[in-house]
């Protein structure tokens, strides 16, 4: 198999831009480093089309070593003959390998074997041979020996029916085309345990659907109530075409001796061999698709997460709602350092308002706080509702968000919170985690296990280990896209820069503390084990404000340093011009880039990267995102009536619609079916995490707490 070609077809980019992406993978390059600075070398393929190449790579070379492996298993054997390692050699997927491999793997003790140790293969063969003009029993009887423990007929019968039987399930043309025909065929079903018992699988009850139609998040539903035992699920598949198949298969005479046997020998073989097997295999594709797809949007999701723009330049009061432990509050500045601490008790049972907003006034006057920034946890409802009252007393304009808080407990209970704040509590830690939440999302959750965030389905049900590299390859791309300030990041961020480890992260964090900021991006080769590798992978990503070099504060690579240097003097730039802020105009004043760029002997496109740059150094890449809504008002459920017309905030995306907080207490659900006038096949194509959107109310059950929302206005 041409593994290069391969790679280029499925993910169609031309065979020169997979083998250099290959190439440089190979060399330890980051996929970061690899999309932002050697766009030439691969003709500029971006890092979602790098991480699928990455991933398939694997798999293909994987299963190349698969191969390797069966091939000398069956050479050792001394049973591999040419048309067998071709069909080996061809083979496009590990199930592919296995069915062809099957014969010829060491068995634990089968029914066919005992027959095989009881001598009863050579009956077998007769059976098979389809030649007998005499009943079978005459034949058999000749295998009656006592010392091999065949003591009549019947026996012998069963054992060679046994030996047979195994031969078709180990037939890998057979099991392809089964399995081919059971995706195609299939039905999964589902029912209740207990068809009493309530449970949120009652529409699982009675359900049935073909296995080609069965929607992911179905799937992951099912597997979910079966591994709860709410729930039997099987997989129904259209048996009689599958033994009429093997049938024809296997009898290729008319003899009344012979053919009612094959046939029993068919059954068989389907019933207890292959079925289970091939039902085994069908559930487990299935999961994986559906696993793959809903890894996929909770990536989407994660990214528009971490990707919202920062609120900046603003003292935020960072509020843990709860009711009998009091809302924690921490005062934190523009900078994310926390000034103070409190706790208040406005909420159940204590309900001492009053005291609470005394508290509130004197924090905001003391410091100069501007914005709330609310947790949607338990009591946010009734937190919100004291703000509210609270800033109608108030002689400044203070606004207030509700924070998507998934995963700051965690993040308060762990070692790194425990390290960042030692004279915290648990409280204290999370309601700055929610403050800082709004100033950087990106520099605070960071520090959570991005599992943990809470903007997929059923991610606890998955394959934890894929969902892990895939969810860190979502946080590592946006934090390499975004830069870090190599002289404030923590080293929860650093770790995710390209080329830098947990290790190297911590002995930056280390090497500052103990040296003072850096002053320029050389320095970093004096850092304990960060060797002239890991300078190339990271630099570019690291950012120095106020430095010796103003070409540190930008994006350009200092292995472009010079060509900068010498394309603002050829356009008649200083570099203290660029101290001072952007170049503004400097694309224009150009001209043509491929002139330019042969002059300075570079790429075009790396040009232009360098022009762009330096026009808007270190420009954010979030400001293009849509910003949190700022609240000074409250609504509640009770209040929302069919026909409202109100603006929301997208806080998660799933495959059958989308949830938007619209201010009350309890999301609405937008369905798929109500996202857009054209047809979609998944909401991702209408929405993103962290959009702002308008909608209207379609309908309001207050008894299970469910908000109906529609995208589509005009109507």
């Amino acid at each position: 198999m041409d593994m290069m070609k391969k790679l280029s077809q499925e993910l169609d980019i031309k065979l020169w831009q997979t083998e250099a992406a290959v190439k440089l993978i190979d060399e330890g390059n980051t996929i970061p480093f690899i999309s932002r600075y050697r766009k030439e070398v691969t003709g500029s393929l971006n890092d979602e089309v790098l991480r699928n190449l990455h991933e398939r790579l694997n798999y293909l070379r994987n299963l190349e070593d698969k191969k390797e492996q069966v091939l000398s298993a069956i050479e050792e054997q001394g049973k591999l003959t040419e048309e067998l390692k071709s069909q080996i050699l061809a083979a496009e997927t590990l199930v592919a390998v296995e069915d062809l491999y099957r014969p010829y793997r060491p068995k634990r003790r089968t029914r066919a074997t005992v027959a095989r140790e009881k001598g009863l293969e050579g009956l077998a063969e007769f059976i098979l041979l389809q030649l007998t003009r005499e009943p079978l029993e005459k034949e058999a009887a000749r295998y009656i020996s006592e010392e091999k423990g065949v003591v009549d007929v019947q026996e012998a019968l069963a054992g060679a029916r046994d030996i047979l039987a195994e031969q078709v399930s180990d037939e890998a043309d057979y099991r392809t085309y089964i399995r081919r025909l059971t995706m195609q065929e299939g039905v999964i079903t589902s029912g209740a345990k207990d068809e009493t018992q309530q449970s949120v699988y009652e529409m699982y009850y009675q359900f049935e659907e073909p296995v080609k139609k069965l929607a992911g998040h179905r799937i992951l539903a099912l597997n979910r109530g079966e591994a709860e035992k709410v729930l039997t699920v099987k997989l129904v598949a259209p048996e009689e075409r599958i033994l009429r198949y093997l049938e024809k298969q296997l009898i290729t005479r008319e003899n009344p001796h012979t053919t009612p046997v094959l046939q029993e020998v068919a059954k068989d073989s389907y019933e207890r061999l292959i079925a289970p097997a091939i039902e085994r295999e069908v559930r487990n594709e299935l999961t994986e698709k559906a696993e793959d797809g809903a890894i996929r949007v909770f990536g989407k999701n994660l990214e528009q997460l971490l990707m919202q723009p920062p609120i900046v330049g603003r003292v935020v009061l960072g509020w843990d709602p709860a009711f009998r432990t009091g809302c924690k509050l921490a005062v934190v500045d523009a900078t994310g350092k926390v000034l103070d601490t409190v706790v208040i008790y406005p909420t159940a049972p204590q309900n001492k308002v009053t005291e609470a907003k005394a508290v509130l006034k004197k924090l905001i006057s003391k410091y100069g706080i501007s914005l709330i920034s609310v947790g949607n946890g338990t009591a946010s409802r009734e937190s919100e509702m004291v703000i509210v009252e609270l800033l109608k007393e108030l002689p400044v304009k203070v606004q207030y968000v509700i924070v998507n808080e998934a995963g700051a407990s965690v993040y308060s209970a762990s070692k790194l919170a425990t390290e960042e704040f030692p004279q915290f509590d648990v409280g204290q830690r999370s309601a700055a985690s929610i403050a800082r939440r709004l100033q950087d999302p990106l520099a605070e959750l960071v520090k959570i296990d991005p599992k943990s965030i809470g903007v997929g389905q059923y991610q606890h049900d998955m394959n934890q280990k894929k969902l892990s590299e895939a969810l860190g390859g979502v946080v590592e791309d946006c934090v390499n896209r975004v830069g870090v300030d190599l002289n404030t990041a923590s080293a929860s961020l650093l770790e995710y820069i390209s080329g830098i480890s947990k290790t190297l992260a911590k002995n930056i964090v280390a090497y500052r503390e103990e040296n003072g900021r850096f002053q320029d991006r050389r320095t970093l080769l004096k850092v304990p084990k960060l060797g002239p590798k890991a300078f190339e992978q990271c630099a570019g990503f690291l950012r120095i404000t106020g430095g010796k070099n103003p070409l540190d504060a930008t994006s350009v690579h200092p292995e472009s340093y010079q060509v900068a240097e010498k394309l603002l003097d050829t356009l008649g730039y200083t570099s203290e011009e660029l101290r001072k802020g952007g170049l503004t105009g400097i694309s224009k004043k150009a001209g043509s880039a491929g002139k330019l760029a042969q002059e300075l002997g570079i790429g075009e496109i790396t040009l232009e990267d360098i022009l762009k740059e330096l026009e808007k150094p270190a420009r954010d890449p979030r400001e293009e995102m849509p910003r949190p809504i700022l609240r000074t008002d409250v609504l509640e459920m009770k209040d929302l009536t069919p026909g409202m017309v109100l603006k929301g905030t997208v806080r998660n995306v799933i495959d059958f619609g989308a949830f938007v907080d619209i201010g009350v207490h309890q999301d609405g659900l937008v369905h798929i079916s109500q996202m857009s006038q054209r047809f979609i096949k998944h909401p991702l194509e209408a929405v993103s995490v962290g959009d702002v959107v308008e909608v209207k109310v379609l309908s309001v059950d207050l008894q299970k707490k469910r908000i109906g929302l529609t995208m589509k206005l005009e109507e």
